[in-house]
């Protein structure tokens, strides 16, 4: 049975703790202007379409930066990442507050704030590192829920932006990144679980791996999914619905709240039934609920009763998803981490494309949502493929970690 002091003393806590409120500022200003979106809209007047690409350049720059990040962590420490990271995240907000005066300089500051999205692989594995292999589902899970900062801007951004304007949001921003580096200086250690220094070569190899590519491509359902939709909704409910700017921010936060709580759901689920079973159930709720989702556009509270089970079964995946990645490659967690990050978090950044685009051209999010769901279905599929040689090589039954040796 489950023992949170046992969990606690098998590794160090207040490095989990840490990385989980690093990780949580920086999905935070990842998707603050998605939170913004309809102040930002409104001040530029977007179409469909611009709002966006505004909404997924962030998420492109995120992706494409995590694996830099992950190999520049091998090289000088997970910790030390982690700070250099958060300063350049205070530079960009820096110039977000300054220089930000028209749309174009609106989509630079989009690529500024991959910078924030790049922290998912080291976050994840600095926090797990010291924590043997039957609790690293359960660490990856909570570290991962810091996915709940996307929550907290979609509650917090909006009235800052109606009270002092969206732009000092950025402001805001800039000083309260101070909050976590202080806590990884004073907290957090460097774990002792990758004494190996591997080759530029060993960390590209993992990118010509079969079982690399399908990783991410999950990945980009169920994390690409989750941020993806957390920086549509703000829009999403306003322009569809009517709902108030502030409002649409609280929306979003119920539904992100949900979906960040549920990864560490599925991250202990998984440890106990196994990261291939638990997938197998997100992928199947996820594209059905997409396609009602699309379907119940013409009631709120239908489309927002939705949008909590697809969430909360798109965080459930994210956790089950990491429990796997640290039993297939135990030695490289954190670049693969980061490899399967990049590409995943590549879908988030087509789904608000994919939505602006159909509404602008069929007058409806319909295909957006269909378009989704059936990837969601194309990667249930894959799943089910490759689970025998998983379960033959390398992990056990229905995804449960291989027992240690006595």
């Amino acid at each position: 049975m489950f023992n949170l002091r046992d969990f606690h003393h098998a590794g160090h806590a207040p490095t989990l703790w840490a990385s989980f409120l690093y990780f949580a500022f920086s999905c935070g200003i990842w998707v603050i202007n998605g939170a913004m979106a309809p102040f930002i809209s409104e001040t530029y007047q977007l179409s469909p379409a611009q709002k966006g690409l505004m909404l997924s350049i962030p998420i492109f720059a995120g992706a494409l930066m995590r694996f830099p990040l992950g190999v520049l962590a091998q090289y000088i420490g997970r910790k030390n990442a982690t700070l250099v990271e958060m300063t350049g995240i205070a530079l960009a907000m820096g110039f977000g507050y300054f220089f930000v005066a028209s749309y174009h300089d609106l989509l630079a500051m989009g690529v500024l704030l991959g910078i924030a999205g790049a922290s998912f692989g080291v976050a994840l594995s600095l926090g797990s590192g010291s924590f043997p292999p039957r609790y690293k589902g359960l660490a990856m899970g909570l570290v991962g829920a810091g996915n709940v900062g996307t929550a907290a801007c979609a509650l917090l951004a909006p009235p800052l932006a109606q009270q002092f304007g969206w732009q000092t949001v950025y402001g805001f921003a800039a000083i309260g990144i101070a909050l976590p580096m202080l806590v990884m200086v004073f907290c957090a250690q460097e774990p002792p679980d990758n004494n190996h220094h591997a080759s530029l070569r060993e960390h590209v190899a993992c990118l010509f791996e079969k079982d690399g590519w399908a990783f991410s491509l999950i990945y980009a359902v169920t994390f690409g999914g989750f941020i993806g939709l957390t920086s549509f909704l703000p829009s999403y409910f306003h322009d569809q619905f009517g709902v108030g700017k502030v409002q649409a921010g609280q929306l979003t936060m119920l539904a992100a709240f949900l979906g960040a709580a549920l990864r560490i759901v599925g991250g202990w689920l998984s440890d106990h039934w196994g990261g291939i079973n638990t997938l197998t159930g997100v992928l199947a709720v996820t594209a059905i609920s997409l396609v009602l989702c699309g379907l119940a556009e013409g009631s709120l509270l239908t489309t927002m009763l939705l949008f909590l089970l697809c969430f909360a079964a798109l965080g459930a995946g994210n956790g089950a998803l990491f429990q796997l990645v640290p039993l297939r490659w135990p030695l490289a967690t954190a670049v693969a981490g980061s490899m399967i990050g990049e590409i995943g978090a590549l879908g988030g950044g087509l789904i608000p494309n994919a939505m602006g685009l159909s509404r602008q051209y069929t007058g409806t999010h319909l295909w957006g949502f269909v378009l989704f769901a059936a990837c969601a279905a194309a990667m249930l599929a894959l799943l089910r493929t490759m689970q025998p040689r998983w379960t033959r090589t390398w992990v056990d039954k229905g995804g449960r970690a291989r027992p240690m040796p006595a």
